[in-house]
């Protein structure tokens, strides 16, 4: 479980991020919806602990991520915005690397390495260098590698940003799975499809700031629409929200 209790950043004279609070639990898919340059990436980037939040506090399953970044980082699986893979490494060794980083025996990286090739459907490109990868490729990569520890939690920085249909329903159906063995998992998108087909819990933000969260239902019915693309629009243009609860 994940939890951002009003957390804030800025970057010089920007507010890149106002006092934004949210909750992804176990056993769900969450999402941080809003467009380009909403303040998405920069609320991951302090929830999985690569930058410091100014105000507030992230935990990750207990765990204070100021306090004790290692710890809580270690309870995560990240993909981050910047997929960075190895070009000159193979997917394979891309994804071992990562896990003798997380202090994993070669057979448990072995095992693990083997079952995510399958479920991410990679056999035809394990063994291959990851030069010259496919946008869908480097993702199932980064994905496998960011997962290879099994953590608890899991987040994706736009994860099908750029790929194609059949790439997307593979990642769909993974996280799907994911959901079913109980992990935590938090996305952020800008993507109004790709939320509503996987996402039980919804935080809305815009300009930095939480503009609403819910599950769909509760969102169309707040915002009096009946699709989320609709919803989204009237929810972050309308400045006062009866009955919100960002």
């Amino acid at each position: 479980m994940i939890t951002a209790e009003h957390i804030s950043k800025s970057f010089g004279d920007v507010q890149a991020v106002k006092d934004v609070s949210l909750v992804a639990e176990d056993g769900k898919i969450t999402a941080l919806l809003g467009a380009n340059g909403a303040g998405k990436t920069t609320s991951m980037r302090m929830i999985y602990a690569l930058i410091t939040p100014e105000t507030g506090v992230v935990t990750v399953d207990g765990i204070n991520s100021t306090d004790n970044p290692v710890a809580a980082r270690a309870r995560m699986g990240v993909l981050p915005d910047a997929r960075g893979l190895y070009l000159r490494l193979t997917a394979l060794e891309n994804m071992a690397y990562f896990g003798r980083l997380q202090g994993m025996s070669e057979a448990d990286i072995k095992s693990r390495s083997e079952e995510l090739v399958s479920r991410l459907g990679m056999e035809k490109f394990a063994n291959r260098q990851t030069d010259g990868f496919s946008q869908g490729q480097r993702v199932k990569v980064a994905i496998a590698r960011a997962l290879l520890h099994d953590p608890q939690n899991i987040l994706l920085d736009e994860p099908t940003n750029g790929l194609d249909v059949m790439s997307t329903r593979a990642i769909r159906e993974f996280l799907r799975e994911e959901k079913a063995r109980g992990k935590c998992i938090l996305f952020s998108s800008h993507v109004m499809q790709e939320v509503s087909a996987v996402c039980d819990e919804i935080t809305v933000i815009d300009a930095g700031a939480v503009k609403a969260k819910g599950t769909e239902a509760e969102l169309l019915r707040l915002s009096g629409q009946d699709n989320l693309e609709d919803a989204f629009v009237s929810l972050v243009t309308t400045s006062t929200l009866s009955g919100a609860n960002p």
